[in-house]
């Protein structure tokens, strides 16, 4: 059975995308979660991960890193991972690469925290034109592709990649036009996003560092986290 290894789900934006992706799509896993040191994760990580992050695969002692890497090595074993038809799945992979390398103000500004609720500081201009993108992008797939989902009417891998983005709409109160409004919770509602979501409120690990990047986001309105 595959192990993956992922860090907290409050947290790990990276790690959710693998695990929310195998749970919809029935993929047995083994989970092995080991928590995020302060500092660097290097020396933690590198005895189950050759580059010292999380997600990692691992299936029959051969690792497998990065979260899209994953998701490929998943698809040449697994059916249902990409869409079917091939435009649809070229668009769901440049929309999945796209999530994958870009958005980084996103990233920064809006650090994931699942348990949390902020009301955020003024937009930078640079988290404007990542939200009017995601808005566009998402928009786009949903028109072409008819729904619910970006590529269609299945959950697949590129829906995955925007689980993290799901959670910080919830955090920060994010909001979008059009079709893409309503997409966030229809990926809040999947059984395998709630799962992750009640986890991450029964942590009770706080990492200084990702805690004062929530902080510097914004005003904390509410925490739901179990008290540490």
């Amino acid at each position: 059975m595959y192990q993956l290894h992922i860090a907290n789900k409050n947290y790990s934006s990276w790690s959710v995308r693998p695990w929310v992706l195998m749970r919809e799509l029935d993929i047995p896993f083994e989970e092995r979660l080991t928590p995020f040191p302060t500092g660097s994760s290097w020396d933690l990580y590198r005895p189950f991960s050759p580059n010292g992050q999380v997600p990692c695969l691992i299936d029959d002692g051969w690792a497998v890193w990065d979260s899209l890497a994953i998701a490929e090595y998943l698809a040449e074993r697994h059916h249902g991972v990409w869409p079917v038809e091939a435009k649809a799945r070229s668009w769901a992979r440049c929309a999945a690469a796209e999530m994958h390398s870009s958005f980084s103000a996103l990233r920064n500004d809006c650090t994931m925290n699942c348990g949390v609720r902020v009301q955020p500081f003024p937009m930078s201009d640079a988290l404007k034109r990542d939200l009017f993108r995601l808005g566009d992008l998402w928009n786009d797939g949903l028109s072409r592709f008819g729904g619910p989902f970006l590529a269609g009417g299945s959950f697949t891998a590129v829906d995955a990649f925007f689980a993290p983005v799901a959670f910080r709409v919830q955090t920060y109160g994010l909001s979008f036009e059009g079709a893409a409004s309503a997409y966030p919770a229809q990926l809040l509602g999947l059984p395998a996003m709630q799962d992750w979501y009640q986890a991450a409120l029964v942590e009770t690990w706080r990492e200084p560092e990702h805690e004062a990047e929530v902080a510097a986001a914004g005003t904390m309105l509410e925490d739901f986290r179990l008290r540490a």
